[in-house]
Formats: C-alpha cells, sequence, structure tokens
C-alpha cells in the first residue's frame, strides 16, 4: 500500500522499528475482548500487530488519506477508523462503561499536553493509557517533589493516574526521526486520588497559580486565593516553593481554597 509523505504539520512521525513495536504489544498485553482505542495509528505499524489479539479496534486519525488508506486494510470488518481531530474527540461515543476503553497512542509531540489532558477529561472510561511522548515529556510526568523536573504537569498527571515510564524510544525507530529521543509510558486512571479533590477546576488552577512564579515562596505564588495563615492551616509551610509540595498538599490547598470560595458564596 502506498502511503504519502509524513506532514510537518501535522507533526507525524511514523513508528517503523519492529523491536520497539513487538515490546509495545508486550508492554500492553492485549486480550482478545478488550476494547482498545489507539490514536494516530498512521501507517498501521501498531494497529496491524494489535489487531492479531483483538476482536475489535477503532483507531482515531486526522489525516484524511490515511484514514481513506486504513480502511481499505484486509483486516477492515475487525477495524472503525474515525476520521477526526483526537483533541476534540468524544470517547463516550464508543463506549461509557467505566474502565472499559484501554488507549495507545503515538501522541504527535506538538500537540501532547493538551490532548492527554483531553483524554483524562473522560479518564473514568478508561482502564489504562499507554502512549509514545517526547522523554523529557515523560520525564516530567513522572517527576519526583524537589526535582529539577517537578513542575504542574507531574502535580496534573499524578493526581489522576498511577504514571510508569516504561522504556525509552530513539529516534531511529520513527521515520522521518524526531529531533528528540521518546519514550513510552503507562498511566492507569486512579479514581480515589479524584474522589478526594472537591473541585477539579480549582485544583488545576491551583497548580497553576503555584508554579506560576517557581522562584517565589508558596505565599507570593497563591496571593489572592490564600493566605499565609490558611495555607498553614492545610499542614503546609508558605514559605516553601510549590516544587517542594507532594500531591496530597496541592489537594488540601485546593479543597481549602474550594470551601472559603463556597463560604463566600452563601454569605452573599
Amino acid at each position: 500500500m502506498t502511503f504519502n509523505a509524513p506532514r510537518k504539520n501535522l507533526g507525524q512521525h511514523f513508528l517503523h522499528d519492529r523491536n520497539i513495536i513487538e515490546k509495545i504489544v508486550a508492554a500492553i498485553r492485549p486480550q482478545r475482548d478488550d476494547y482498545i482505542v489507539e490514536i494516530g495509528p498512521g501507517r498501521g505499524a501498531l494497529t496491524l500487530p494489535l489487531l492479531q489479539f483483538v476482536d475489535h479496534l477503532d483507531v482515531i486519525e486526522l489525516d484524511r488519506d490515511l484514514a481513506k488508506s486504513l480502511a481499505q486494510l484486509p483486516e477492515q470488518p475487525a477495524l472503525t477508523v474515525h476520521q477526526a481531530n483526537a483533541l476534540k474527540f468524544n470517547f463516550r461515543q464508543i463506549s461509557s462503561v467505566p474502565a472499559s476503553l484501554r488507549l495507545v497512542g503515538n501522541l504527535p509531540y506538538n500537540i501532547s499536553t493538551p490532548l492527554l489532558f483531553h483524554v483524562l477529561s473522560q479518564a473514568t472510561i478508561f482502564r489504562d493509557i499507554h502512549v509514545m511522548l517526547q522523554k523529557e515529556v515523560i520525564q516530567r510526568m513522572v517527576a519526583d517533589p524537589g526535582s529539577r523536573t517537578y513542575g504542574r504537569l507531574s502535580v496534573a498527571i499524578q493526581a489522576r493516574c498511577q504514571a510508569t515510564e516504561l522504556f525509552s524510544i530513539k529516534p531511529g525507530s520513527f521515520l522521518p526521526p524526531p529531533k528528540v529521543d521518546s519514550a513510552f509510558i503507562r498511566l492507569v486512571p486512579d479514581a480515589s486520588i479524584m474522589a478526594t479533590i472537591h473541585c477539579e477546576s480549582d485544583f488545576d488552577m491551583m497548580v497553576m497559580q503555584a508554579f506560576s512564579m517557581r522562584r517565589k515562596k508558596l505565599s507570593n505564588c497563591l496571593k489572592g486565593m490564600l493566605s499565609a495563615a490558611e495555607i498553614r492551616s492545610t499542614d503546609t509551610n508558605p514559605d516553601v516553593r510549590a516544587e517542594t509540595l507532594d500531591v496530597d498538599a496541592f489537594i488540601r490547598l485546593a479543597n481549602k481554597f474550594t470551601t472559603n470560595t463556597a463560604n463566600d458564596k452563601r454569605v452573599e
């Protein structure tokens, strides 16, 4: 089958390394009755091996030409191709049953972070998420408090998922080769953590504000949201920097802000 040249504007880097493909499939461990959704199937390098293990596979491809080619594969009866933008895709149209979907993807690096958050906004329907990303991004996702790479992305991901970096992928495994190393990560949505957050939007705003000035102490970053005394009431030192706080601390801070906001509304 003939394919068009990769499109730079879509951030296309097609996986072709057979060893890496086998490692990915082994990490996913697909089962016959799994409901797998693949983002960015491209030329089908991962799609075809997955179809050997599952009865059905949904793929989401933005490129019209690639989507058309995938729909013409001999394995097509077991394959549903959605020609769509994954950034806007409603995964609940495939299944709305909690923890029913398994997501796989080689995410375009130019939209990887907003795409991840779009997926995680529907986290309850996913059993797990296995994706290829820029290695630097994955290192930030799994970073520990106090480390150089720990930041807003680390907290946002770890508040929603158990994140495990599985292995690195060199540029030569893709056509064309990207200018950076890649890595493969497993994310398992954790409803028990999210259940402790009173308001998800308040939590995200708190984390964003806390990391808005990395060199400043927490009380300065959160000015207008929480006072130093209110920060202390959550068992958090207002004089530390945000990068030293764990996820639980951010949850306590956000919940304090949510409670304050609710009380203010009742007074009004």
